[in-house]
């Protein structure tokens, strides 16, 4: 303006015609761990938009849980049939067919959540302590599966049942069949190093081994007997087992990272552990593959108290923002390489 001293003068009318532009929305930038780092030090957690995957249903714990328990009963009946003879007499199969059973069901819950992970190596530490356990355990929990049975049928029979019909007779044997649940629950929290995962594990499996007990005399009518009503029988057995045992530790969690996006998209890796490892080496607790920029320890989650703390020793992204160390927040984003997690707690009354 030529003259400085005129005063400008702006009304309400001229502020309400105003237009304003808005900035433009940070664009998602390569990281130099390779993955898309969304916002910057620069920009507030509020411009952040995390990338989600489709997850799929193969890597939901009920699922490849459910399916390793149906596999590893299957397992057990397909070794002891060939030696078991129906009516009367007994032969091998006759004797072991059940803890045989118990015992690949064990093996199947153990490894079930390593081979997702495609951890080879874990697997096989892993299954080979299940086998050891689920071999004892088998023939323990065999024994008082057995007493148990007993007392129900006694039980039955004093309240008047006399048939093998009779659903009394189907809740006595679902009953003694619980206690495989237990043994199968017990393997489970052992292999993966937690005494709450084996409280979960011990809840499941008394749940889902019952069901399966009280549906196997029902089955066995439909077909007339058989090995395939041993197999379907099992097989069932086997499947609620490990589908109860994942649907109770997914509804009982308290921790837990979300896979948003990356080659595990869908997987929960629930947090028991005071201290859990994250990294390419295949013995972390969080094993993450096929990223060459991950260190095999790349970070440390640890519980102070009721929080959760993450320090790292390579590139990690907490909501967009570089950090070496960061408390995690419930709905926090969290990116290592190829892989970003959403950290979740249950809500505290």
């Amino acid at each position: 303006m030529e003259n400085t001293n005129e005063k400008i003068r702006i009304s309400l009318d001229d502020l309400a015609a105003a237009e304003t532009e808005a900035p433009p929305r940070p664009q998602p930038a390569e990281s130099p761990g390779g993955p898309r780092s969304y916002g910057s030090v620069l920009s507030g957690a509020s411009d952040f938009v995390a990338p989600e995957e489709r997850g799929s249903i193969f890597l939901r714990g009920w699922f490849y849980l459910g399916l390793a328990g149906l596999l590893g009963a299957l397992a057990g009946w397909g070794i002891c049939e060939p030696g078991f003879v129906d009516g009367e007499g007994a032969r091998w199969g006759n004797l072991i067919m059940i803890p045989a059973v118990a015992m690949l069901l064990c093996v199947g819950l153990a490894v079930a959540e390593s081979v997702v992970e495609r951890s080879v190596k874990k697997a096989l530490m892993r299954g080979a302590l299940s086998l050891l356990l689920g071999a004892i355990l088998g023939f323990v929990f065999g024994f008082f599966a057995n007493i148990a049975f007993v007392i129900g049928l006694q039980l039955a029979v004093s309240i008047g049942v006399q048939s093998e019909h009779n659903p009394a007779f189907w809740v006595a044997r679902g009953l003694a069949w619980m206690v495989f649940g237990v043994a199968g629950g017990v393997v489970y929290g052992i292999v993966g190093q937690s005494g709450k995962k084996t409280g979960y594990g011990v809840l499941g499996g008394i749940l889902g081994a019952g069901l399966g007990g009280m549906i196997f005399d029902p089955i066995s009518f439909a077909t007339h007997g058989g090995a395939l009503s041993r197999a379907a029988g099992f097989g069932l057995f086997g499947l609620f087992t490990g589908v109860a045992v994942g649907l109770v530790e997914s509804a009982l969690k308290d921790r837990w990272l979300y896979v948003t996006s990356g080659p595990l998209a869908g997987k929960q890796f629930i947090l028991y552990k005071p201290r859990t490892i994250v990294g390419s080496d295949q013995g972390s607790d969080i094993y993450l593959f096929k990223d060459k920029d991950i260190l095999p320890q790349h970070a440390v989650l640890e519980m102070k108290g009721p929080r959760i703390q993450l320090r790292s020793t390579g590139p990690v992204y907490v909501n967009g923002q570089p950090v070496r160390a960061s408390v995690l927040d419930s709905g926090s984003f969290v990116q290592v390489g190829r892989y970003t997690f959403r950290y979740q707690e249950k809500q505290r009354r």
